[in-house]
C-alpha cells in the first residue's frame, strides 16, 4: 500500500502590521465629543473660540472631520441626513453647542462674527476650502429641516461669505430642490441671501455673483411653479425693498434678450426669409420676453442697419440704403404703433445718420418712407 504524499506548507514568521499603516477607525461621534466639549470650554467669546480650534486643528483630523466641524459651526451638532441632529444612546452626551450661528443673535454684526471665525479657520487650514464649499451645497438641501429663524440666519452668513469670495456663488443652485421650491422656503431665502447683499453691496457686485453660478437667468426658477410669471416675479421684489435689484436684473436681462434676438434675425435677413417669418420670431420674442413696443423698434432698426455691408462711396450708400429700408419699411410699421415708439425711432435714425454722415442725404427718405409705408399699413 503506498503512502500519501505529504502536501507543501508554508512557513515563516508572521510579521505584525505596523500601528502606523492601521487605518483608524472612522469615528465622527467620537470627533463631535471633543469639539463640543472644547466649544463649551471656550464659552461665548468667538476669540476663545478660534484659539480652541486652532490649537485642536494640530490635534484633530480636520482634514477627515471637516463636515462634522461646519456642522457644529452653522448648526450646533452633527447633521444626520435631512438635516436634523444626530442622537446618541448615551443621553447624558452632549449633542449640540450654543456656540453655532443657528443660536447667534438674528443681527448682521452677530453673524459676521461668524463668519469671520469660519474665514480665519480656513485660511489657517487651507484644505477646509472645499469642504466648506460642499458643506453649503448640503445644508442649502436640509433647509426645509430648519426654522425659519435659522434659515434666515443662514442665509445672511452664506450672502457674507460668498461676498468675501470665500464660498462660491454656485452653492445656490443647491436651493433649487422641488420641495423648497414648492413650499416658498427657496425663495425666501434667495431674497434674505440679496437683502443682506443689498445692505453691504450694490446690484452690480451681486449681477457678477450671480452670472459666475449661472443663476442669472434662472432666477424664476425660485418661485413656485404654478407663480412663475413676469408679474408675480417682479411684485415679489419690489415688495421686498428689491426694486434697484429688479432695474438692474431686468436691463441685462433684456441686453441678453435684444442680443440673442438680433443674432436670429441677421441670418434671416441676408438669406431673404419672408417678413412674415421674420415678423412672427420677433412678436414672439416681444411676447415671450415681455419687451416693450419703443425698444423693439429701435432694436429692429440697428438690426436691419447691421445686416448689410454698406458701400464706401458716398453716392452709391444713401442709394442703397433707401432700398435696404424700403423692403423692410413694415417690419418697421409693426413696432411703432404709439407715439412713443415712432419718437425713439426718428431719434435712433438720426443720431445714426448723424454717426455716419454718407446717410445724411437720405435721411428725409428714409423718414417719408417710414411714415408711407405706416399709413399703407393703416388703410389697408
Amino acid at each position: 500500500m503506498s503512502q500519501k504524499t505529504e502536501k507543501p506548507t508554508l512557513s515563516g514568521q508572521r510579521i505584525k502590521t505596523r500601528k502606523r499603516d492601521e487605518r483608524e477607525k472612522y469615528d465622527p461621534s467620537g470627533f463631535r465629543d471633543l469639539i463640543l466639549q472644547g466649544l463649551n470650554e471656550a464659552g461665548s467669546s468667538l476669540d476663545a473660540v478660534y484659539k480652541f480650534l486652532d490649537t485642536a486643528g494640530s490635534k484633530l483630523d480636520y482634514r477627515r472631520y471637516g463636515e462634522v466641524l461646519f456642522d457644529i459651526l452653522l448648526a450646533g451638532g452633527h447633521l444626520a441626513p435631512g438635516g436634523t441632529i444626530v442622537t446618541d444612546f448615551d443621553t447624558n452626551k452632549l449633542l449640540r453647542t450654543e456656540v453655532c450661528v443657528f443660536s447667534a443673535d438674528d443681527d448682521l454684526d452677530s453673524l459676521k462674527g461668524y463668519a469671520q471665525l469660519i474665514t480665519k479657520l480656513v485660511r489657517r487650514y487651507k484644505y477646509l476650502e472645499k469642504t466648506l464649499e460642499d458643506e453649503f451645497k448640503k445644508v442649502l438641501v436640509f433647509l426645509k429641516a430648519f426654522s425659519p429663524e435659522e434659515r434666515t440666519k443662514l442665509a445672511k452668513v452664506t450672502c457674507i461669505l460668498v461676498g468675501s469670495g470665500l464660498v462660491p456663488s454656485v452653492v445656490l443652485i443647491s436651493c433649487l430642490q422641488d420641495h423648497l421650491i414648492k413650499d416658498g422656503i427657496a425663495l425666501q431665502f434667495l431674497l434674505d441671501f440679496f437683502k443682506t447683499w443689498l445692505l453691504e453691496k450694490d446690484a452690480p457686485t451681486l449681477w457678477t455673483a450671480l452670472r459666475k453660478a449661472g443663476l442669472e437667468t434662472r432666477l424664476m426658477e425660485f418661485l413656485p411653479t404654478t407663480r412663475q410669471t413676469p408679474e408675480i416675479f417682479h411684485e415679489t421684489f419690489e415688495n421686498h425693498g428689491l426694486s434697484s435689484l429688479l432695474d438692474y436684473l431686468k436691463a441685462h436681462q433684456d441686453t441678453s434678450v435684444k442680443k440673442d434676438l438680433q443674432q436670429q434675425v441677421v441670418p434671416l435677413l441676408k438669406n431673404d426669409a419672408p417678413m412674415k417669418e421674420i415678423l412672427s420670431l420677433l412678436k414672439d420674442y416681444q411676447n415671450k420676453h415681455s419687451l416693450l413696443e419703443h425698444d423693439l423698434a429701435v432694436l429692429v432698426w440697428k438690426t436691419l442697419m447691421a445686416a448689410v455691408e454698406w458701400n464706401k462711396k458716398e453716392e452709391l450708400v444713401a442709394e442703397q440704403a433707401f432700398k435696404h429700408l424700403k423692403k423692410y419699411s413694415a417690419l418697421l410699421a409693426a413696432f411703432t404703433q404709439s407715439g412713443k415708439s415712432e419718437l425713439a425711432l426718428l431719434i435712433k435714425i438720426q443720431e445714426f445718420c448723424y454717426d455716419n454722415m454718407n446717410f445724411m442725404k437720405v435721411f428725409r427718405k428714409i423718414v417719408f418712407l417710414l411714415y408711407k409705408s405706416k399709413f399703407e399699413d393703416f388703410y389697408c
